[in-house]
């Protein structure tokens, strides 16, 4: 109950489309039953007239009954298109805010609190998991609080023709309504789970294949991976038949108890005909109305077994939206820094506790409008220094100072407005190279974009592109070479414009020529900044004021 109070909660924002949706479902059960016990009446009643001759047929009300059936009909059609489209927008909203939230709450915790996630799990999470949470509104909420509504109804509709009426069909709808869907829950819970976790395992694999389906076809290694998406394939299948044949049984229930329902309604009714205590056209009216009103539980032994599918879905939403960031936001806004300068003293800094120090003991001073290298092998610390200098991983010892400022005063998001950063892996997003630019600074104009390009020494191929800067760079720049990739890096920090622009292995990949190149167009990028270029080789170092060695995590 805890996870669907919570669903309730986030669905809280749109509770007056969600009610909506409520009424008109209840007012379509609603139209329909009040149609089919009216058409019984009528009918009956317009029988027993025509038997009673000419001056029972000359006083009987054709008119009215009339007019009812044709209203009960049209508020039938009407409300059930109003419902779709309000259930429909209603879904939407949902979608839309469920997704939203998610991404709010996954954002603070990259990179450092997602590293242990696949790609394709993440995926999985933000897609169909919350499209799965958006089933209990459509197949649960809806349907139950509907049926309960219009149930409640009905049956006293019942009470005032037959108190033995009414109680069978209460005692058929709570049988059908509850009783079946608790037992379609329980027999399809743990089926609904699996299907959950089996299709998030099969996109995690999928997505695997495609990205590295280079070294699968490579190394021969595709058929291993379809032998393994084959077999969570089979039992995928094997566990949907499972809930197709619930949800058969369900169904089975539903029409027996329907039919079994009707049976007692009319012998109850039948008692008090014959005791001339109920009109006979009553009879029907009772019949057909038990009919109907079994439209308002219908769904609901097929609604339950998908509780356990939702309720996997949600645990996996909140296993991850509930956990921490790895750094907590400053509870103040961070003080403006004096300058630009930047001061390590005895940092250490560890992934995990037990772990090896990435740093240790790190000294460093980097004065404003200072261009340091920094050159270490693999493993030395020079990613961890980005990271902590991004504010992605906290340092566990030693003081760090930006612009004579705690370092721990800002948050990732404020020390971004002074950090640019240009590497080997700056992501391109599959979309124009004007989207791809305007990242670093979304009200740029296109004197921007252009004037950003011009000093990357890519303005000229852009233009050479039959849609300039609408020209889409495909997944992950594919479509634009490594050293043009570089470029758009380049021209991301000019947008930006901050006074620090840190390089991490900017040329790393690049052939010689392209290096060259890339360095020489680097050069005007550098201008008036506070440059950090961190390197395992000795290209670029040369545009450099000092050179630093960093070794197991401090400098030697």
């Amino acid at each position: 109950m805890r996870i669907i109070w919570r669903l309730l909660v986030l669905f809280g924002r749109d509770a007056g489309w969600m009610t909506g949706g409520i009424l008109l479902a209840s007012l379509t059960i609603l139209a329909n039953f009040g149609l089919m016990t009216l058409s019984g009446w009528f009918l009956a009643s317009a029988a027993i007239a025509g038997l009673a001759g000419f001056a029972a047929q000359n006083a009987f009300n054709f008119f009215s009954p009339a007019a009812g059936v044709r209203f009960f009909a049209t508020i039938r059609v009407l409300s059930r298109y109003v419902e779709r489209l309000v259930t429909h927008e209603a879904t939407f909203r949902l979608l839309a805010t469920l997704r939203v939230w998610f991404y709010t709450k996954l954002e603070p915790l990259a990179p450092a609190a997602l590293q242990g996630y696949r790609a394709g799990d993440l995926l999985s999470r933000i897609v169909a998991d919350i499209d799965t949470l958006n089933l209990f509104y459509l197949r649960v909420y809806v349907p139950f609080l509907a049926a309960g509504f219009a149930a409640l109804v009905m049956v006293g509709f019942f009470g005032l023709f037959s108190g033995p009426a009414a109680l069978a069909l209460a005692v058929g709808l709570a049988v059908t309504g509850l009783a079946v869907p608790m037992l379609t829950q329980r027999r399809g819970n743990a089926a609904g789970a699996e299907i959950n976790a089996l299709n998030a395992q099969m996109r995690m694999e999928m997505l695997d294949a495609i990205q590295g389906m280079g070294e699968l076809l490579t190394y021969n290694a595709a058929p291993v991976l379809q032998g393994r998406v084959a077999g969570l394939n089979g039992r995928l299948i094997g566990r949907q038949a499972e809930m197709s044949a619930i949800t058969g049984m369900g169904m089975a229930a539903s029409g027996l108890l329907g039919n079994l329902t009707m049976l007692a309604v009319v012998m109850a009714a039948t008692i008090k005909v014959s005791a001339g205590t109920l009109g006979a056209a009553d009879l029907p009216l009772l019949a057909l109305g038990s009919m109907a009103a079994f439209e308002a539980v219908a769904p609901l032994p097929s609604a339950l077994q998908y509780l356990g599918q939702i309720r996997a879905a949600a645990v996996r939403i909140f296993e991850l939206t509930d956990q921490q960031p790895t750094i907590a936001p400053p509870p103040s806004p961070a003080p403006e820094p004096v300058n630009f300068d930047l001061d390590l003293r005895g940092v250490k800094l560890r992934y995990e506790d037990n772990a090896a120090w990435a740093l240790d003991g790190l000294d460093l001073h980097i004065p404003q409008g200072s261009r340091i290298g920094l050159q270490g092998s693999t493993g030395a610390g020079k990613s961890t220094l980005i990271n902590l200098l991004l504010r992605f991983y906290d340092y566990q010892d030693g003081t760090v100072s930006f612009g004579g400022v705690d370092l721990r005063a800002f948050s990732s998001e404020a020390i971004a407005a002074y950090l640019s950063v240009i590497s080997q892996r700056s992501y391109l997003f599959h979309t124009t190279i004007r989207d791809n630019l305007l990242l670093a600074k979304g009200d740029a104009s296109a004197a921007d974009l252009w004037h950003a390009l011009e000093v990357a020494q890519l303005a000229d191929f852009v233009r050479a592109q039959p849609l300039g800067l609408d020209t889409i760079v495909g997944e992950a720049g594919v479509r634009l070479s490594g050293g043009q990739a570089r470029r758009v890096a380049i021209a991301r920090a000019v947008l930006k414009d901050t006074p620090w622009l840190i390089l991490d292995e900017p040329t790393e990949g690049l052939d010689p020529l392209t290096e060259q190149a890339f360095l020489r167009d680097l050069k005007p990028v550098l201008a008036g900044k506070t440059v950090l270029y961190i390197t395992h080789r000795a290209a670029g170092l040369a545009l450099m004021d000092r050179i630093y060695r960093l070794d197991s995590g401090k400098i030697t």
